[in-house]
């Protein structure tokens, strides 16, 4: 046979068990030993599928298996966010020059979201229901005061406006119904969120399913990683530098010019999916109203907080972490990396919320060693 030939064969068998090699080093295939593919199941290994089943406990020895049916969907109207590592912070000058948004890498386990904004109708929900079935128990004035939407901060924010026509429609019309939710406060938002936790679990559990974990709001960190949408580096959701495309459309709601809030085609707010996604689905992570993050504010809270998940809850704090900017924001608020805050007792006509939910499980699909 050809010596040259003979030579490409085996060229050719190192660059296809090499790699073969390297992905059974990481886990990607079962071995006997762990109770993988070639594990033997009849013997009840852990690695196998056990005769017992979850049993628990048989002939004196622990042989639980793992519990059957457990399958962690996508909630309605969210997306799954991937995991990953990213340099949190800044990515372009910090023209504030107000020091709070260093750099830091961070890694963020993977997590659903809310592919917009919570709007008026689905924040409608919950008031109505809550004035349906909760008026006993928390009282009317708290839920009317509390948890229903300010109409009046269209009025209130601005001096010399006149908001008549949005207080009026904004949240009662069906005109809006598709529009992010605003006049909410942080506390509220929480309050929707656990609502909506006990809503979806109340019917799992008379389904005779687990329980799903819960709603709440996101991480400033899971925030930041999910605007980016995989693109780590970038000024924008969308990328970098630009806020309008090749044709000159803008990608977002905000104040593109002194004076013209219309430039990006809405005065005010913009219905929730406006604009493009970016690539994780998300609409609107940039600009038509800033959002809630779970987190209390701090100056130095990206250099302190932890780099695995990292967070900043303290009860103690009144101020709380908004992100994204909004419909009446100069573009520096819509970078990815520009931190703010607000009380979180204030309701803005520029503030707004969306869900998160931890994704339970391995975050990769795949098992590493």
């Amino acid at each position: 046979m050809d010596e040259r030939f003979m030579k490409r064969r085996l060229i050719w068998s190192v660059l296809v068990l090499v790699p073969l090699l390297m992905l059974q080093s990481c886990g990607f295939f079962g071995s006997k030993k762990d109770g993988g593919k070639g594990g033997d199941a009849a013997s009840g290994g852990k690695g196998g599928k056990s005769r017992k089943g979850d049993v628990g406990i048989y002939n004196g020895e622990v042989v639980a298996d793992a519990r059957k049916g457990w399958k962690q969907p996508t909630p309605y109207g969210m997306v799954l966010i991937p995991s990953g590592s990213f340099l949190m912070g800044q990515a372009d000058e910090d023209v504030a020059t107000a020091q709070v948004n260093f750099n830091k890498r961070v890694t963020i386990s993977q997590f659903f979201m809310d592919d917009t904004e919570i709007t008026n109708h689905e924040y409608r929900q919950f008031v109505n229901r809550i004035l349906e079935d909760s008026v006993s128990i928390l009282g009317e004035e708290y839920i009317m005061t509390k948890l229903y939407p300010d109409t009046t901060v269209w009025k209130k924010d601005f001096t010399y406006h006149n908001g008549d026509p949005m207080t009026e429609y904004y949240y009662s019309s069906p005109a809006f119904d598709r529009y992010p939710v605003v006049g909410v406060s942080w506390e509220a938002a929480r309050e929707f969120s656990r609502w909506r936790t006990s809503l979806l679990n109340e019917y799992r559990k008379g389904e005779n399913q687990a329980a799903m974990p819960r709603f709440d709001l996101p991480t400033e960190s899971q925030w930041e990683w999910a605007a980016r949408g995989g693109k780590s580096g970038a000024k924008y959701p969308w990328g970098n530098p630009y806020v309008a495309n090749g044709k000159g459309c803008m990608l977002a709601n905000f104040k593109p010019q002194r004076g013209n809030y219309d430039a990006d085609g809405y005065a005010y707010t913009a219905p929730a999916n406006a604009y493009n996604p970016n690539d994780y689905g998300l609409y609107n992570m940039a600009g038509n109203v800033a959002e809630w993050c779970k987190d209390a504010w701090a100056d130095n809270s990206v250099v302190v907080t932890w780099d695995l998940n990292s967070d900043n809850i303290n009860d103690d704090e009144p101020r709380k972490v908004i992100r994204g900017g909004s419909w009446k924001d100069v573009a520096y608020f819509l970078e990815t990396g520009t931190r703010s805050w607000e009380y979180k007792d204030a309701r803005r006509s520029y503030i707004g919320f969306r869900c998160a939910m931890q994704h339970i499980g391995m975050s990769s699909g795949r098992e590493f060693r």
